[in-house]
């Protein structure tokens, strides 16, 4: 029995001394990674953002008569220019020339009964009314003019044409002008900028069609809203096109200057992604350990990157080599 005692006492320090061991063991192989770090600094960047879009003409127009029936006559074919109060269409005349007819027949009838009035042979009663319905009939006969022979608003180009002469006019435009003289696009800004956006800035523009060339173009309007699933707002801007070698539906790249600014820049490969999303973040140095802190990229210059964080400022040291091995609260060791 007393063996037996001895034997178990035995084995507990086996244990106790074992455990000790182990954790002593832990202790001493706690991971550490080596890296390299940069302390940050402000640097002046010119601040300016570039984004794409599409080219429109400044202005369209379908060109849809209010009125149905045959269409007699069309002036235009695709891709010709036109000049503003150039004929585009002629319409069915029969209308037109009847109420033409009414409106001299009113004209002679009202200009009788004036003559009756002064006389005495007519009331003003019967004047007004025929008065009232000379001036309907005008009405109806300027509509009917506008309707029937169909000029260019403005000037522009012949876009899409769907109709032949002598086809019955539907609902579908008979002709699309379009001008391009003068340009425009529609540009989605992101909402941190919207303070400095304003009616009047200057931008420039490219596009891979003419790669040596820079168009210059001015910001018209700046929409009031941010759209709150995407956080951008959108701007129109009007883009001068005299030589005409922008076209509508081009794609461009707009570059907008935003001025000077203060910011803290490190090298993009120092920018971990997360995986299966769109989070961007750097690992800094907190009291010899890794710190993972989420950033959002800002503009980008050449191999460096700016980056914005609340907890990034100034004097932090951001991890700029090893960083791939990290994971957040890691001891690590940083070398020259």
């Amino acid at each position: 029995m007393k063996k037996i005692f001895i034997y178990a006492l035995a084995a507990l320090a086996l244990m106790s001394c074992g455990k000790k061991t182990a954790q002593t063991e832990s202790e001493e192989q706690e991971r550490v990674e080596q890296v390299r770090t940069t302390v940050l600094q402000p640097r002046e960047i010119e601040r300016e953002i570039s984004v794409s879009t599409n080219l429109q003409g400044y202005l369209t127009q379908n060109v849809a008569p209010s009125l149905t029936g045959k269409i007699e006559h069309i002036y235009r074919e695709v891709g010709d220019k036109v000049g503003k109060g150039t004929d585009l269409v002629r319409m069915d005349q029969t209308q037109y020339k009847t109420t033409k007819i009414s409106l001299g027949n009113l004209e002679i009838e009202k200009n009788r009964v004036e003559m009756l009035l002064k006389s005495g042979s007519a009331t003003q009663q019967q004047l007004d009314q025929l008065t009232a319905q000379y001036n309907s009939t005008k009405e109806q006969l300027d509509f009917l003019r506008i309707n029937t022979y169909v000029k260019a608003p403005f000037a522009g180009v012949i876009s899409a044409k769907n109709y032949e002469d002598g086809e019955l006019y539907g609902g579908q435009p008979i002709l699309i002008l379009t001008q391009i003289d003068k340009l425009k696009a529609l540009v989605a800004i992101p909402e941190t900028y919207f303070p400095q956006f304003k009616a009047g800035m200057k931008l420039s523009l490219t596009t891979d069609i003419y790669p040596d060339q820079v168009f210059p173009a001015t910001v018209e309007v700046v929409y009031p809203t941010i759209d709150a699933s995407s956080h951008t707002f959108q701007c129109k801007i009007v883009v001068p096109n005299g030589k005409q070698l922008l076209r509508p539906g081009m794609y461009v790249t707009t570059t907008i200057g935003l001025g000077k600014a203060n910011a803290l820049v490190i090298p993009y490969q120092a920018v971990e992604k997360l995986v299966g999303a769109n989070d961007r973040y750097v690992f800094i140095n907190e009291n010899g350990r890794a710190k993972r802190v989420a950033v959002e990229l800002g503009q980008r210059f050449d191999q460096d990157i700016e980056i914005i964080a609340p907890e990034i400022q100034a004097g932090v040291e951001v991890v700029t080599t090893g960083q791939h091995k990290l994971v957040d609260g890691v001891k690590i060791n940083v070398v020259e």
